[in-house]
């Protein structure tokens, strides 16, 4: 455990972050253990495990503040003399804004926008159409679109 958490914490730089993503890289090792083929050392596999977590946590946060600044760009064209200006801090109040949402359409637009899953793959995953899933997207990013606007 302490190797996998120094491992973490040399990727992350962060304290907090590399105890999440040690318990992340546990889990996933645990979900995984059946492939292990005893072809390299568990603790090689397991520092591999670490590295695609972190890299993978670095693709959900670079997709989230992409994503962060596209509405913040449709915001501030549809309203600008509202309050959100350039250079503002845009997440914690689109942050504060998914937390408004349905759950469903909050899942769509997470799985969707910043996970970047497919209609048909989000289906699967909520077990429900995929013209619900587009309509859940849909909703969400109109509340959004409402609610940071305000």
């Amino acid at each position: 455990m302490k190797r996998v958490y120094a491992v973490c914490l040399r990727a992350s730089q962060d304290i907090d972050t590399a105890e999440e993503l040690t318990q992340e890289v546990f889990i996933k090792a645990w979900e995984k253990l059946s492939s292990f083929q005893f072809q390299s050392k568990f603790s090689s596999w397991l520092h591999s495990i670490a590295i695609n977590q972190f890299l993978t946590m670095k693709r959900t946060e670079k997709r989230f503040n992409e994503r962060v600044n596209e509405l913040a760009e449709v915001i501030i064209k549809d309203n600008p003399q509202g309050k959100i200006k350039q250079g503002y801090d845009h997440r914690l109040d689109i942050e504060k804004a998914l937390e408004k949402l349905p759950r469903q359409a909050r899942i769509a637009f997470i799985l969707h926008d910043i996970e970047g899953y497919k209609h048909h793959e989000i289906s699967k995953m909520m077990k429900i159409e995929t013209g619900t899933s587009k309509a859940h997207l849909h909703r969400a990013r109109r509340m959004l679109r409402e609610e940071l606007s305000k």
